[in-house]
């Protein structure tokens, strides 16, 4: 669970936070009471976003490609006429 906590307060104790965040907590951080960035571990989280990306990539790749013909902007748009 993320801990809140103000924005001059993490700006006060940047240091322990990220130590904090080193073991595995994250907090979120608020200004005037509302949520505006969450601090998290970076370990998992790149991994997550590489391995979808990569995952992605290998659908693409395996697709067989669709000639969809020639079109111009205007025909993309002529519906909004």
């Amino acid at each position: 669970m993320d801990e809140t906590v103000p924005a001059a307060d993490a700006n006060r104790k940047f240091s322990l936070i990220l130590r904090s965040v080193g073991q595995g907590n994250s907090y979120v951080v608020t200004s005037h009471g509302r949520p505006v960035a969450r601090i998290v571990p970076a370990t998992g989280h790149e991994y997550v976003a590489t391995g979808a990306r990569a995952a992605l990539l290998s659908r693409l790749e395996k697709q067989s490609v669709i000639h969809a013909g020639h079109w111009t902007r205007d025909d993309l748009y002529e519906d909004q006429q």
